[in-house]
């Protein structure tokens, strides 16, 4: 992948900005590993269960009516996943502990969707509006 180093750069700033991340990793729709920084799972099943969660994304948001699906929240326990789309190929993944504050997760973690999408899709850099 031309872009690893600048993803990986990406993700990196993400768990800079917030503390409470304890894993961000970038997968192709296809279920691939583009990069990752989780330790402590294994970046291969994540990758795959990412590109599974956001089949069942579109599929919700299409029987809703809205075609446009953005990202999948899901909390648990000891704290949350979240999918965000990234593009057209790209799913990005975070893990976080449960004091997560989910307003600042979701404004951070699109931001660096939108970042992705750039890099990955060469769309417009629109971090700022996400």
């Amino acid at each position: 992948m031309a872009h690893e180093a600048d993803v990986l750069d990406e993700l990196a700033r993400l768990r800079a900005r917030l503390p409470d991340v304890t894993g961000v990793l970038a997968s192709g729709v296809d279920g691939l590993v583009l990069a990752h920084d989780a330790p402590d799972t294994h970046p291969e099943t994540l990758a795959a269960l990412s590109s599974a969660g956001l089949g069942i994304g579109l599929r919700l948001s299409d029987a809703a009516g809205d075609r446009s699906f953005r990202e999948l929240l899901v909390r648990g326990e000891h704290g949350y996943v979240a999918l965000y789309a990234a593009g057209s190929a790209c799913v990005l993944t975070v893990l976080a502990g449960p004091r997560i504050n989910v307003g600042r997760l979701h404004m951070e973690a699109r931001r660096s969707g939108a970042y992705l999408a750039h890099l990955l899709d060469g769309t417009a850099d629109d971090r700022e509006d996400a």
